[in-house]
């Protein structure tokens, strides 16, 4: 298929409305195979407006007269407007934007095209592979090895290619547990914590079903958990559906792990909420956040009846949950939901980010996405397929990966010096997930990346946002690092709305940029100062 059949109409003048706050640009409009463009008259700015197809969520067209209206709606929750010269040529634009921005080829998407200057193929790529972490663990504890079980994916498809272990489990074992394991999702580690010789655990539900099955090797895959911690260690395992969900599975051959068939390790039930119910919350919180003619009784009631602070606090509380269980128990633990790909990791990457300061840092913070989301076979194609402003509803479609970057803004305001990272990284990484020129968030699993060979064809959000003068906007000029937990407030009080995502389009953003700005230029200027006094030891009578 060529793009061009699907393009009816190449270009047309037309005015382009951002928003209440910027000015309107009027020129040629252009559509591309991947892009909208807006060229300015040669009287106006020299700027290119540029709109990544792949971003529009929904699009809403109307006519009267000899002009027509496009109204984007954008993945990224801006909201756009088009008024176009002539009237086929608005609906020609409209149906070519539909089809362009709607197509499920993962290999015609735009990264497979995207060749910016500066960078290489197959850079940043190699960045955080799952060896990398083992190493990490390895310096710590001879308990847990790396197994290549699932080197061609055949054990489960939506893990990597390797995963960390039990060293005394061995691949034969690994097999039959996968096997007991919805999607074959057996337990692996996610994080080893030092202090505590404690593991964090995540995997699927076991398929005990209406029959009550049980399997050998699942049960000594847990026991031979417990017999790699510290001695006399427990186990928890914290299943994130409510226990009569998790009965109702059992029915259809899911279900949890039966309390006799696993000494040591205690089930604990922390219903999160996933599917459709976080999406429709995420969409009424976007219609009020959208609405600037409501009072101040409606916005509160609006803002308290979609429940969205409610899910990022259930998150956060779960995490604790799971993160005091390493630190002040001394206990391992094991997170499952159903599939073990959306609220599972939700819970195990909050976890590390309270607990491990190295996942606080840049480089730390974009391992364990990658590691705990990428790798660990979140559905990017699916979960993001929309936003807020589709008029469809599939039931594949959740913020799963948004409420995860609520969750750490909330962290970042309440301990404002503990993350080297800003909400600027935190913006980027919600507007990539759902559209970008890079591959990173492409698919939905490792095995569907190899097969469509996105690492080799296509770029690496972390080339992208680890160059110079991209870090500016990215980095917390505040950061201290804090060897300690960060144990966050889920009161009330104590969440807020994020506004710089929800609320960017429509208010304007300059007062923060330019105190952010004010704070870098002190930071900065203080450390040209710090660099040019001599230090004591230099100062001093060498011996």
């Amino acid at each position: 298929m060529e793009f061009s059949e699907l393009i009816r109409t190449g270009q047309a003048q037309a005015e382009l409305l951002r928003g209440p706050e910027m000015p309107p640009l009027r020129g040629t409009l252009c559509v591309t195979g991947h892009h909208l463009l807006l060229s300015p008259g040669p009287q106006a700015t020299p700027d290119l407006w540029l709109l990544l197809l792949r971003s529009v969520d929904s699009i809403e067209k109307r006519v009267a007269g000899d002009a027509g209206t496009i109204t984007l709606r954008c993945k990224d929750l801006r909201v756009l407007q088009l008024d176009i010269e002539g009237v086929e040529a608005t609906l020609d634009i409209a149906r070519s934007i539909e089809a362009l921005s709607s197509l499920e080829s993962v290999i015609t998407s735009f990264p497979f095209f995207y060749r910016p200057k500066g960078l290489r193929l197959g850079e940043s790529w190699h960045f955080h592979p799952p060896e990398r972490y083992y190493k990490r663990v390895a310096r710590e504890t001879r308990a847990w090895r790396l197994s290549e079980a699932n080197e061609d994916f055949s054990l489960c498809p939506s893990y990597p290619r390797a995963v960390i272990v039990p060293r005394t489990v061995d691949d034969d074992a690994l097999a039959r547990s996968a096997r007991f394991r919805q999607g074959g999702r057996f337990p692996v580690l996610s994080y080893y914590h030092a202090p505590s010789g404690t593991v964090l655990l995540r995997s699927s539900q076991p398929l005990t079903g209406p029959q009550k099955r049980r399997c050998a090797e699942d049960e000594e895959l847990l026991q031979a958990v417990l017999a790699g911690a510290r001695p006399g260690a427990r186990g928890f395992i914290v299943d994130t559906r409510s226990a009569q969900a998790a009965k109702q599975a059992r029915m259809t051959g899911g279900g949890t792990e039966a309390k006799s068939a696993y000494p040591g390790w205690k089930r604990l039930h922390r219903p999160l909420e996933r599917g459709r119910p976080l999406q429709e919350s995420f969409v009424h919180l976007v219609e009020a956040c959208g609405d600037l003619e409501q009072s101040m009784d409606r916005w509160l009631s609006r803002l308290d009846g979609c429940h969205w602070l409610s899910h990022v606090k259930a998150a956060l509380s779960t995490a604790c949950l799971a993160a005091q269980g390493m630190e002040w128990e001394g206990a391992c633990i094991l997170v499952h939901g159903a599939e073990g790909t959306d609220s599972t990791l939700l819970v195990t990457s909050l976890a590390q980010l309270i607990l491990d300061p190295l996942s606080r840092t840049m480089a730390g913070f974009q391992e364990l996405i990658e590691r705990e989301w990428i790798q660990a076979g979140h559905p990017f194609q699916l979960r993001c397929a929309h936003s807020a402003f589709s008029h469809t509803r599939p039931k594949h479609e959740a913020p799963i990966f948004l409420l995860f970057l609520d969750c750490v803004w909330q962290l970042g305001r309440q301990f404002p010096l503990s993350l080297e990272f800003g909400e600027g990284m935190l913006l980027a990484l919600f507007d990539h997930s759902y559209a970008s020129p890079f591959g990173t968030f492409l698919c939905n699993s490792e095995k569907e990346r190899c097969l469509c060979e996105v690492r080799t064809r296509t770029h690496s959000l972390w080339s992208g946002l680890n160059q110079p003068k991209e870090q500016r906007k990215l980095r917390n000029p505040l950061y201290a690092p804090n060897p300690l937990a960060i144990w966050p407030s889920v009161e009330p009080q104590s969440l807020r709305l994020w506004q710089g995502l929800f609320l960017r389009w429509t208010h304007p953003p300059e007062p923060s940029e330019v105190a952010w700005e004010k704070v870098w230029q002190i930071a900065t200027d203080q450390e040209k100062t710090e660099g040019s006094q001599p230090t004591d030891s230099a100062s001093e009578p060498q011996p």
